[in-house]
């Protein structure tokens, strides 16, 4: 860090105890233990907020005291650099809240998808099955607008409420802004939250009534299939490339004779070739290294550009 921000840093930490007394705040944490794939280097400041009001509490402080941040979820979509990151991440990990309103369920962003299916399953509402078993939280799934096996967020959102960072607004004695399913612009690993600086706080899904053995049925089904086919057993960041029109990743990555194809401890995985695995010691470089590796022998073997779903955040 330079003398500049540590001097803002110290400044910021000096002013964070009479805030935001239940905050955890720790310096240097690694984020590769914060992430699926395992891989990453350390945030300058990193915070977990116990509600609502310590989030919008920490994003004022940091914007007062110009300190840049990044709101990170489970990060089972994100390559985080191995330089880490130098801002203040801010985690939902604690933002759990959930609760049922007739056929509606409301979730925080720091939900994990896997409890927020079980949670539908245990009120007999149908609708999320396809999330089954997807590694993430509420805040990224709807950020991406994430799908499997033929269902996607956007099938079952009916709003989200979020924080605009911005000081005036976040004064306000109600902060949130609420964007329906529409306002949301939802489209393949899409969300108007990509291009924009809105901060999900939480999300209503809009379910059906079913049988909860049928639910549990369709789900376990689901299950059964994301592990005979993907390669769960290991740190990876989910599918690296978005589906290109007309083809199939897996195949095409395959087709190119990439199957098991390493860089470092970074790897096409054996079991599914549209995702990149850490065999232990993998570098977010051998990743990166990797991907661009796919996406040139992909294009000289079928003339297809490869589109990365998997998300660089962190210094270059």
């Amino acid at each position: 860090m330079s003398l500049h921000i540590n001097e803002l840093y110290e400044q910021f930490l000096r002013q964070i105890p009479s805030l935001i007394e239940g905050t955890r705040l720790r310096i240097n944490e690694p984020l590769s233990e914060h992430c699926s794939f395992k891989i990453g280097g350390p945030a300058d400041l990193f915070a977990e907020p116990n509600s609502e009001t310590e989030l919008v509490q920490l994003l004022k402080l940091a914007i007062t005291q110009h300190i840049p941040y990044f709101v990170l979820g489970k990060g089972s979509n994100l390559l985080i650099s191995d330089k880490g990151m130098r801002a203040l991440v801010i985690s939902t990990d604690h933002l759990t809240k959930i609760s049922r309103d007739d056929h509606c369920i409301s979730a925080y962003a720091g939900v994990l998808l896997e409890d927020l299916c079980n949670f539908a399953l245990d009120a007999g509402l149908s609708g999320l099955e396809f999330a089954s078993g997807i590694p993430g939280s509420v805040g990224g799934a709807v950020y991406m607008n994430a799908g499997a096996y033929g269902g996607e967020i956007k099938d079952v959102l009916y709003n989200c409420r979020c924080l605009k960072p911005d000081l005036e607004q976040l004064a306000r004695k109600n902060p949130i802004t609420y964007l329906k399913n529409a306002d949301l612009a939802l489209s393949y690993r899409h969300s108007i939250l990509q291009d924009t600086d809105y901060i999900l706080v939480s999300s209503v899904f809009q379910l059906k009534p079913d049988d909860p053995a049928l639910i549990s049925e369709r789900m376990q089904d689901l299950h059964r299939q994301r592990w005979e086919k993907q390669p769960m057993e290991l740190p990876s960041g989910g599918s690296v490339f978005k589906r290109p029109e007309g083809h199939f990743t897996g195949k095409l990555i395959d087709d190119c004779g990439l199957r098991g194809h390493r860089i470092g401890d970074a790897a096409i995985s054996e079991k599914h070739c549209g995702f990149i695995v850490n065999l232990g010691k993998a570098t977010s470089q051998d990743v990166l290294n990797l991907i661009k590796y796919v996406q040139q022998s992909v294009f000289d073997s079928f003339g297809v550009i490869l589109e990365p779903e998997l998300r660089l955040v962190g210094e270059i």
